[in-house]
């Protein structure tokens, strides 16, 4: 037999309960999961047996801060412990009642396991010094570290430690619960204490009388303050995300949105569904009316939120949806495999949009909030982009104020109607979107657009042959500013303008690569200098400049000219000019020939002031500028 051995007090240490989180507020969330497990326990249990009921029929968590005793305090009516659950459960560390409970009710076992603690349970010594729990059983005895009876009922009290003081304050309290618990299915509350004045006294003017002392006396009784406790439930939420979505009314799909994000105005859309089979789950996504400020930036995650079993476990989860949807505000139910509920958040919020794109005003607001989302996720996801080029708008040479959507862009008559992609974003898009329903993309502002043949077609011959000669003197001119200058057949009004090769970069593309602070300068000149000029030759001003290089090729107002129209050509289509004082010296001598003022004689007259000489030259040539003669 071993010998016993007795412990002396100097022999015992103590070590204070320590644990790497810096989240503290867990330990009330994992509290009140314990609560509500042990609720719905008795709850299964009254089902069978409806005298489980009989010490108490509510079933509630009470939450009673108490800075006086430096105590704070959770009660719930659940199903409690007997002397051996808690010899069994409290001194075993991650022992989890709920999940043996569970097993042995899948199992056709005896239900009678009672609420027992898992890990959940130590949480409490995050912030608290000693821990007292009071339960009593229906079938066993009241066993606490200290307490009164109480009835059916387990009481937590935390003893907190000298610096948590903070989780005294009922607002904390609130907004714990709000965040972890707030779709816990039976009620929490906490008590509230306020004072109450007679109102009547308050608004009656003050008479002054004379009476006897005990008039007086009676008068301040009836004055004195009353303090009424008041029982303020914190969990109150009127939507369920696990009632049947065909029970709810959209008032409450409205109240509940407003609760959730604080948003003054009601919902542009809204999705309920549920998934069953071997992976179930529920999930409620609301689309705003509006962007939220910032949407697009680098750290702004997107609103879903994840419960497990009604309990908060996490929000922004990158991996429940895909970063082009981060403006779905989403509540989330039962997870199991994150890819799958991905899968199905993604297709849900595909048929919602279509279902919104059958409301005409409706889907005009989408698109003007969201429609850069749509573009992000046809870059960034090929899975579902035929669904979702569908629902893409856009404004057209012919549309106006309205947009519409690639599905209803028809050729009319004579031309084509130009759709308008104008926004960075459209750059990118277009890159996936090679095609739409069997039909390709093709850009009017790069080379290779072809145009149906007509009755004009020889016309166009002719004119190639006209003007073959200045399209030669004009890429002499422009040299390597310009790849090629070739006629245009899809110019009407204006002179001229500039177009890319198929491989080369757009104006928008240009502006955005510009902008890249860690660009790269080598592959940015060899994809800039591909740009093309088209002349039109119905246009008078190309006309008179083809007569004024026939006449003298080498006159130097027909070198100018050819540069300013190129410089104008690269702003109308969307390019920056690499020299912009130059052009707007250049723009300043036209307006002073327009305006029919002699230049000699304002320099006579104001000597000091600051008059730019003529046209810059093209070159280095020191003549000057003859373009007077051409005007």
């Amino acid at each position: 037999m071993p010998e016993e051995v007795h412990l002396g007090e100097e022999e015992v240490e103590t070590f204070a309960f320590q644990a790497g989180i810096s989240n503290k507020e867990i330990f009330l969330q994992e509290l009140i999961s314990n609560a509500s497990d042990a609720l719905d326990k008795i709850h299964y249990e009254s089902l069978a047996d409806i005298s489980k009921l009989d010490n108490g029929k509510e079933l509630k968590i009470d939450i009673i801060p108490n800075p006086q005793e430096h105590t704070l305090t959770l009660v719930d009516t659940g199903i409690d412990m007997t002397k051996g659950d808690l010899i069994n459960n409290l001194g075993t560390i991650a022992k989890s009642g709920t999940k043996a409970f569970m097993e042995a009710l899948q199992a056709g076992a005896d239900i009678s396991t009672i609420e027992q603690f898992g890990v959940g349970f130590y949480f409490a010594y995050l912030v608290a010094e000693k821990v007292v729990l009071i339960t009593v059983h229906n079938d066993d005895e009241q066993y606490a570290w200290e307490s009164s009876h109480i009835g059916r009922s387990t009481e937590v009290i935390l003893h907190l430690k000298e610096d948590q003081t903070e989780y005294f304050e009922g607002r904390w309290v609130k907004e714990v619960v709000k965040k972890h618990s707030q779709f816990i299915e039976k009620e929490i509350s906490d008590d509230e204490a306020e004072e109450k004045k007679d109102k009547d006294d308050e608004e009656k003017p003050k008479i002054e009388d004379v009476g006897s002392d005990e008039e007086d006396d009676s008068s301040k009784d009836k004055k004195k303050k009353t303090k009424k406790i008041k029982e303020k439930y914190i969990n109150q939420e009127k939507l369920n995300k696990t009632r049947n979505p065909d029970d709810i009314i959209q008032e409450e799909y409205e109240e509940f949105y407003k609760s959730l994000t604080n948003d003054r105005e009601d919902h542009l859309a809204v999705q309920h569904f549920s998934v069953e089979g071997q992976l179930e789950f529920r999930a409620l996504l609301f689309i705003p009316r509006w962007a939220p400020f910032g949407l697009f930036e680098n750290k702004k995650k997107n609103n879903s939120k994840l419960y497990v079993h009604r309990v908060f476990i996490m929000d922004s989860c990158d991996e429940l949806i895909p970063e082009y949807l981060n403006f779905i505000r989403e509540m989330l139910q039962q997870s199991k495999i994150l890819k799958v509920i991905r899968k199905n958040i993604v297709k849900k919020c595909l048929e919602l949009f279509s279902e919104l794109a059958e409301g005409k005003e409706n889907y005009k607001k989408f698109c003007e909030a969201f429609s850069k989302n749509l573009k992000l996720g046809i870059h960034k996801d090929s899975t579902n982009q035929r669904h979702r080029s569908e629902l893409l708008c856009y404004h057209t040479s012919q549309s106006g104020d309205e947009m519409t959507s690639l599905k209803g862009q028809v050729a009319n008559s004579r031309g084509f109607e130009v759709i308008c992609m104008t926004e960075p974003i459209d750059e990118y898009c277009v890159q996936q979107l090679k095609e739409f329903d069997g039909k390709s993309l093709v850009s009017v502002t790069k080379e290779g657009l072809q145009l149906p043949e007509d009755e004009k077609k020889k016309k166009m011959e002719e004119s190639k042959a006209k003007f073959e000669n200045l399209c030669k003197l004009m890429k002499e001119i422009l040299d390597k500013k310009v790849e090629k200058v070739t006629i245009s057949d899809t110019l009407v009004s204006s002179p001229c303008c500039i177009v890319t090769s198929t491989y080369s970069w757009t104006a928008n593309m240009e502006w955005i690569m510009k902008a890249q602070a860690l660009r790269s300068n080598s592959t940015m000149g060899y994809t800039m200098a591909k740009k093309h000029l088209e002349i039109n030759p119905d246009h008078p001003m190309v006309e008179t400049l083809q007569q004024k290089a026939e006449a003298d090729k080498n006159d130097k107002a027909v070198k100018d000219l050819v540069v300013l129209l190129f410089e104008t050509a690269l702003l109308s289509s969307g390019f920056s000019l690499e020299d912009p004082q130059t052009h707007s010296n250049r723009i300043y001598c036209m307006i002073k020939l327009g305006l029919g003022i002699d230049e000699d004689e304002m320099v006579a007259e104001e000597p000091s002031a600051a008059v730019p000489d003529e046209i810059p030259p093209l070159e280095g040539d020191q003549d000057a500028s003859h373009m007077e003669e051409v005007v």
